[in-house]
């Protein structure tokens, strides 16, 4: 427990918390909050923003269970993170539609606002390869910065459009796309660094070598 609570890294924190805020993109996503009052009537912050704490605090503290079920390595899910990160920050940047809405006109906080609006794929991707290469203490705290944005967001949502305008909320979407697509070429070589020089395959490398050389 000690150790759990002195990896804690300001710095770590901070990128954790960057990650997450781009990848969930709140404020981006107000326009849909919107409307989905609209179709509801109202949207209970509170509920939204518990479960998604739960799915998001869940996956990163048995993302690797998951993972080993499958036999895959967290480096390698970084990897494949990092193409959907990409591809979101592509959306993010360009304003296209890479990854299709189901459609569905469900209309509670939990689906689709908790998930996958808030905790959705890209969020849980982000845990994982965020926790390839930071403390698990900093991404629970970074997790909790993110949920006290977002429940700040959807209560005070047609105070922040008024504010913003749709001028402000494109230009945010683009300077976070931008990020986030840094982040994503950022995940994708460290992490490929890390698999090419995998000790395992070395040792077995050089296991082969002897056998040769003999």
């Amino acid at each position: 427990m000690e150790k759990f609570f002195t990896g804690f890294n300001w710095t770590e924190m901070f990128k954790a918390t960057m990650v997450l805020f781009a990848v969930i993109d709140i404020v981006g996503s107000i326009p849909i909050i919107i409307k989905l009052k609209e179709k509801s009537g109202d949207i209970h912050a509170g509920w939204a923003t518990s479960v998604s704490f739960v799915i998001m605090v869940a996956f990163l503290l048995l993302g690797d269970s998951i993972l080993g079920l499958f036999g895959v390595e967290v480096e390698a899910f970084a990897v494949a993170g990092a193409f959907i990160l990409f591809a979101m920050a592509l959306e993010m940047i360009l304003g296209i539609e890479l990854f299709k809405e189901s459609g569905t006109q469900k209309t509670a906080s939990i689906v689709p606002l908790a998930f996958p609006i808030i905790a959705g794929a890209g969020a849980m991707t982000s845990i994982i390869s965020l926790r390839a290469e930071f403390a698990v203490i900093n991404i629970l705290v970074a997790i909790c910065i993110n949920v006290i944005i977002v429940f700040a967001v959807l209560k005070s949502t047609r105070l922040i459009e008024r504010i913003l305008g749709p001028g402000g909320i494109a230009i945010l979407k683009k300077v976070f796309g931008i990020i986030l697509l840094a982040i994503a070429v950022k995940l994708f070589s460290s992490n490929l660094k890390a698999l090419l020089n995998d000790p395992q395959d070395n040792a077995a490398a050089a296991q082969t070598e002897l056998v040769i050389e003999d």
